[in-house]
Order: structure tokens, then C-alpha cells, then sequence
């Protein structure tokens, strides 16, 4: 059977992130909080009353707040929502005073920053760029689906690596609403691929549940890639016979 597309997870398929841990990726984000935090110094949107510490705490619950509710009702949060959700709170306990200026640009652009420190950390594994460039050549479809509350940062480090150029469409939950493994995300990356009605020829390659589940629940062919961490609260894929590999290259194993 003639392999037409592939659709991708970003994060330990594509790019790594060098010995992961929680405290890593806390550390990484506060960063970033810490530089965001000077954006609403600019803007004037501070107190004498709000502290950098009190804003963190209060961050920091709000954002675990809704990664909860994400992974119970598959719906996304952006992070430009959890930075518009702190700050009109605060505006309702007085604490900030005007934010009317703040528009949409600015929340998306305090997201951004947020996740700037990340976008440091995460790269391509040695053989990404060769494995897209020979699928590309083949005249494959590629596309990438990542569950990430921010698309810009997608965006961003697909180009800053140069990698950006072998897709054909990049869709994240932040930009869709929903998250892996809600079918419906799949489906229409599907249709943007213009492979609409042809599960049979696409397979999604992804290192954990919610990417072997979702391709699962849209009809579509899929492949574990293993890596090399296991990650707290992890759920088991139930799958029999399921397609595995140990690196991103093994994937033109599968291509004619």
C-alpha cells in the first residue's frame, strides 16, 4: 500500500528535550514568567500591592488549574488565555487597576515570551531534518500535530531549526481547541493535507497515547516511536500488534 501522508508529533518524535524532569520545565517556564512580568511593567499594568512572587504563585495555580481540565475534557487552554485570566482577576480584587489596553496581541505576545526559554531547550534529533527531506522528496504529504498550549512557539522552533519548509501543515491544540486524542484534530489536519477520505493512506507517528489512541480513533494507520524516558502518570497504550520503532529514520521503513 502506497504510504500518501504522515502526520508527526513534535515533542521526543521530532525534537528532544535534553534530560527531561518536572523541575527542568518548571524552571524553564519561570524564566520566561519572570521576563513576561517586565512586558506588564511596560505596559503599566502592575502595583505596589502585586509582587513578581505573588504573581508567580498565583500563575502558576492558575496554570495547573487548567492543565487539569485539559486533560480531563481534551479542550486546550492557551497560555494567552491563563495570562488574560490572572490579570482581569486581579483587576476584580483591585489589586491592578486598568487593562484595557491589554489586547490580544499583547496576550499572545506574553505567551511567546513565556515559552521563549523552552524553545532553548528543545532540538531536532540528528536524523529529523534528513528523514522530512527524503519524505519531502517523495512527494509525501507531512504534517505535525502537537498537543501545546502556545502555536507561535511551534511555529518558531520548526523555523529556527529550518525545518519548517517540509510541512505541509502545522496544527497544534492551541490553534484547534482540542487535544490528542480527540479525533477530530486529526481529521482535520487531514483535510488540510488534502488527503481528505484516505485514512488507509496516512500514518501518524508519535511517542506516546495520545497520539497511537487518536490516530486509533480517526481510522488512521499509526506508529510508536519509543523513547528513551518515561514520564509520570503516563498511560498505557492498550493496542495489540502495534508498529514500533526506535528512531525517526525507521519511518522510511514503512514508505515504498
Amino acid at each position: 500500500m502506497k504510504i500518501k501522508g504522515f502526520i508527526f508529533d513534535f515533542g521526543f518524535t521530532l525534537f528532544y528535550f535534553d534530560n527531561p524532569s518536572v523541575e527542568k520545565y518548571y524552571e524553564c517556564f519561570k524564566e520566561g514568567l519572570i521576563k513576561s512580568i517586565d512586558i506588564l511593567k511596560e505596559k503599566q499594568v502592575w502595583s505596589e500591592e502585586l509582587t513578581e512572587e505573588s504573581f508567580i504563585k498565583r500563575f502558576a495555580k492558575k496554570r495547573e488549574h487548567f492543565f487539569r481540565r485539559s486533560i480531563k475534557t481534551k479542550t486546550e487552554f492557551p497560555t494567552s488565555l491563563i495570562f488574560q485570566n490572572v490579570l482581569e482577576s486581579l483587576k476584580e480584587e483591585n489589586i491592578i487597576n486598568n487593562i484595557d489596553h491589554i489586547d490580544m496581541k499583547t496576550y499572545n505576545k506574553l505567551a511567546e515570551i513565556y515559552h521563549s526559554c523552552e524553545e532553548d531547550e528543545w532540538e531536532p534529533f540528528e536524523e529529523t531534518r534528513e528523514t522530512l527531506k527524503i519524505l519531502n522528496k517523495k512527494n509525501i504529504k507531512i504534517a505535525l500535530i502537537s498537543n501545546h498550549p502556545n502555536h507561535q512557539t511551534i511555529e518558531n522552533m520548526l523555523k529556527k531549526h529550518k525545518v519548517a519548509k517540509f510541512f505541509d501543515f502545522i496544527m497544534t491544540s492551541a490553534k484547534y481547541g482540542k487535544r490528542k486524542p480527540d479525533p477530530n484534530i486529526f481529521l482535520y489536519t487531514l483535510e488540510k493535507m488534502g488527503l481528505k477520505n484516505q485514512t488507509d493512506f496516512v500514518i501518524v507517528c508519535g511517542d506516546e497515547y495520545a497520539d497511537i489512541i487518536g490516530a486509533q480513533r480517526a481510522n488512521l494507520q499509526s506508529i510508536l516511536l519509543e523513547r528513551k524516558y518515561k514520564f509520570p502518570f503516563e498511560k498505557e497504550i492498550e493496542v495489540s500488534n502495534i508498529r514500533k520503532i526506535n528512531n525517526i529514520s525507521e519511518i522510511l521503513n514503512f514508505v515504498e
